[in-house]
């Protein structure tokens, strides 16, 4: 049996909100993340404001009538979001390369997966649809240190990671997408002011934590 994939523009997606609660359970409400049931309330509950944001794209996975996974992402607006975990990435990124690599640029929101479907390519082609028209390819998330499969996952996909959070396994990642025009330069340092680049080691660049 075949997946169907289908790309959602806007509140027709309300539609599905009860198997995207269920494949948000069934994906993070487990190792690694170990989240609770709350935050899958979280997410359905703020979906109502999320599909009228700008740019607003949903993309799902249905196989046999039951929903594998799901992806949504969203326009990153001007000025830069300071609620959630964007003043981390802010921090990270510092202010000029914020906002000109993330502000304007496909946001992914969400990417999620059932257990049983994991390992068979279907999140990467969620996450290939849900930034296909991404203007002129610029495609960026974050993910949490913490899940060195979601890590390696990402970069499997040709993202590339734009932020290094300290080594403690608490701080999340920015990663840019594999069309955005800045990767080639996302491994660069990012200097906090009064730094010296000559004088200073890599153990004392910026990190997010």
């Amino acid at each position: 049996m075949s997946v169907d994939i289908r790309v959602f523009k806007g509140p027709e997606l309300l539609a599905h909100t009860t198997d995207l609660y269920s494949v948000y359970v069934d994906a993070f409400c487990a190792p690694p993340w170990n989240e609770d049931t709350e935050r899958a309330a979280d997410f359905t509950d703020r979906l109502p404001r999320d599909v009228r944001r700008p740019g607003f794209t949903a993309v799902i996975a249905v196989e046999g009538g039951v929903m594998l996974g799901f992806a949504t992402a969203w326009t990153t607006l001007a000025p830069f979001p300071t609620d959630r975990c964007y003043p981390q990435v802010a921090a990270g990124l510092g202010p000029d390369r914020t906002g000109a690599w993330l502000v304007g640029a496909r946001e992914t929101d969400q990417l999620a997966v059932r257990a049983r479907a994991r390992g068979t390519g279907l999140a990467g082609e969620l996450l290939e649809a849900v930034i296909a028209d991404a203007p002129e390819g610029r495609a960026w998330l974050l993910t949490s240190v913490r899940s060195r499969q979601a890590m390696s996952f990402y970069r499997r996909q040709g993202w590339v990671r734009a932020t290094h959070p300290s080594p403690d396994g608490q701080g999340i990642v920015v990663f840019l997408g594999p069309h955005h025009p800045a990767r080639s330069r996302a491994g660069q340092r990012v200097w906090a002011p009064g730094q010296d680049p000559a004088r200073t080691t890599g153990r004392q660049q910026v990190r997010l934590t």
